[in-house]
């Protein structure tokens, strides 16, 4: 069993693994959320999300590393953790609801910079000339995506509500990545991803209860039980463990870096779902993104 605090060489090769399922199973929560984010309230729809996804995390802590009554010490670092991330998937959600899978991968592509930002003033995480570099390829590629490569709109500042929405969605992922690692006190990453979850979860179920009542889930269509499953087990409780995982051998702008593939990996989504292949002028800021992973990742 892998253990909370990986050896530094063998942990970083894991920490990037990691992270590179992460940006493939991330990305798929865009075109699927897309299909699903106008069926249900983003409230209660993140509510169900965390629920299952705290069912399937909690039966392999009860299998694996099971749970030890050091791990209760601070339960306010839970509710902290699980209001963060809870405030990014209702944003996020939301968002989709007027805005392109891509275009929101897009901004998702920006959380690295906001991530530097938080990484050094919580941890004194030091963000050196080239990675600053980097990060402005993959924000000058987002910028180009997120405006469909129209210099006009930019100037304009024409931007949809949704995108707009998601930037502020973003902005608490970037904010609880630093966070994770500045609150852990040696739990084991799954353990850490349950506490956080079921936090989360409480918070979330609370606030849309009066909600989940009128709901008629036998009218619900299939793609919304299909991507509620996905949403919750592959894009929540299995993410949450390898950021959770990454972040404890990784610096925060590096362990953020791999966001940069998800417009990249969005596209294939959407291929793969029956969706269109984008302009070849919003490739060109989707290969700046790739070009900024790439130079992340170098020890420079």
């Amino acid at each position: 069993m892998t253990i909370a605090n990986p050896p530094a060489q063998a942990g970083q090769g894991r920490g990037h693994l990691a992270m590179l399922m992460f940006s493939v199973l991330v990305a798929g929560s865009f075109p699927l959320g897309v299909r699903i984010a106008h069926l249900v309230d983003p409230l209660s729809l993140t509510a169900l999300r965390f629920a299952l996804a705290s069912v399937v995390v909690g039966v392999f802590v009860g299998l694996g590393p099971r749970i030890k009554r050091s791990d209760f010490n601070a339960p306010w670092r839970y509710v902290a953790l699980g209001g963060i991330f809870s405030v990014y998937f209702v944003l996020m959600f939301e968002a989709l609801k007027t805005a392109s899978s891509v275009s929101t991968a897009a901004i998702f592509t920006l959380t690295p910079i906001m991530s530097a930002v938080f990484g050094y003033i919580l941890l004194r995480q030091i963000t050196t000339r080239w990675m600053a570099l980097a990060l402005a390829v993959g924000g000058s590629g987002a910028v180009w995506v997120i405006f469909r490569g129209d210099l006009d709109a930019l100037l304009r500042f024409d931007v949809g509500r949704g995108e707009v929405i998601f930037f502020f969605a973003c902005f608490a992922h970037a904010f609880y990545t630093p966070l994770v690692r500045l609150l852990n006190r040696g739990e084991h990453p799954a353990v850490f991803t349950l506490g956080t979850l079921i936090a989360g979860g409480i918070i979330l179920l609370a606030l849309s209860l009066p909600d989940l009542a009128t709901v008629d889930w036998a009218a619900l269509p299939p793609i919304f039980w299909i991507g509620l499953a996905y949403l919750s087990i592959s894009s929540t409780a299995i993410t949450f463990f390898l950021v959770q995982y990454a972040t404890l051998s990784l610096p925060s702008a590096k362990v953020m870096a791999y966001t940069y593939l998800t417009p990249s990996w969005v596209i294939v989504w959407e291929l793969a779902l029956g969706g269109g292949v984008p302009s070849p002028v919003i490739l060109v800021g989707v290969g700046a993104t790739v070009l900024a992973l790439f130079m992340l990742l170098q020890d420079r």
